[in-house]
């Protein structure tokens, strides 16, 4: 959960997201290097009436700052890769659900119970109980097993919406007549919120989603409560 004035990323509550925070502060560093080295240049340029006769004409420094750069490149390139590949592993899942995008809410189905889905709309602001969070709060919670494998087939019925919970890495567009998958492991309980990314009307900052991370236990003791209630 984001707090006022915050400057960095949500802590992460998923593998996936832990590497993203990990190749964030990789490519940041190296950006940090790169922005002292060409203002330690400038400054050195701008104040000094020296010249070096071997920098104004040198094969040796013209191939530095060829291969420099080439090399910098691929550091930042092969862990990119490789998270990109990460996020788009789905090994035997545990549980599957579908999340359908519709202005402006979302409705959610298990599709390994036989009848078990709801519509997860906000609650307005007078609805809130205390401690709640305005805009993010829902009246259904999508609950999911901690530690466990979860595809999440996301798709749209009227236009195009994006799923999205930023502590579990995961941004998924959700387009009318398509189905899209993306896959997290919670790694420990909690609450996790997100919103629509993705501009799909009048209220599209009303749609939220909320991720309840439980144990297996708890989760078989939802759904079980939730199918008696269908």
């Amino acid at each position: 959960m984001a707090h006022p004035t915050q400057l960095g990323f949500q802590d992460a509550a998923s593998p996936v997201m832990e590497e993203l925070l990990h190749f964030h502060d990789h490519a940041l560093m190296i950006v940090f290097l790169i922005s002292t080295l060409v203002l330690y240049i400038i400054i050195a340029m701008v104040s000094t009436k020296l010249t070096n006769k071997y920098i104004l004409d040198s094969q040796e420094i013209e191939i530095v700052w060829t291969v420099l750069p080439a090399v910098i490149l691929v550091l930042i390139a092969l862990p990119s890769l490789r998270i990109l590949y990460l996020m788009d592993e789905i090994n035997d899942p545990h549980l599957t659900i579908k999340a359908m995008g519709h202005q402006w809410y979302w409705s959610y189905e298990y599709t390994d119970y036989e009848n078990l889905g709801f519509d997860s709309y906000m609650v307005p602001t007078q609805d809130l109980a205390p401690g709640q969070f305005r805009l993010l709060e829902t009246d259904h919670r999508m609950v999911v097993p901690m530690e466990s494998p979860i595809r999440i087939l996301v798709s749209a019925e009227d236009v195009l919406h994006s799923w999205a919970v930023p502590s579990l890495g995961v941004k998924m567009d959700a387009v009318p007549g398509r189905l899209n998958q993306t896959a997290f492991i919670a790694s420990r309980p909690g609450v996790f919120y997100g919103q629509c990314s993705e501009i799909c009307g009048a209220n599209h900052s009303f749609m939220p989603i909320v991720v309840e991370a439980v144990p297996l236990e708890h989760f078989e003791n939802w759904s079980s409560l939730m199918l008696e209630d269908a």
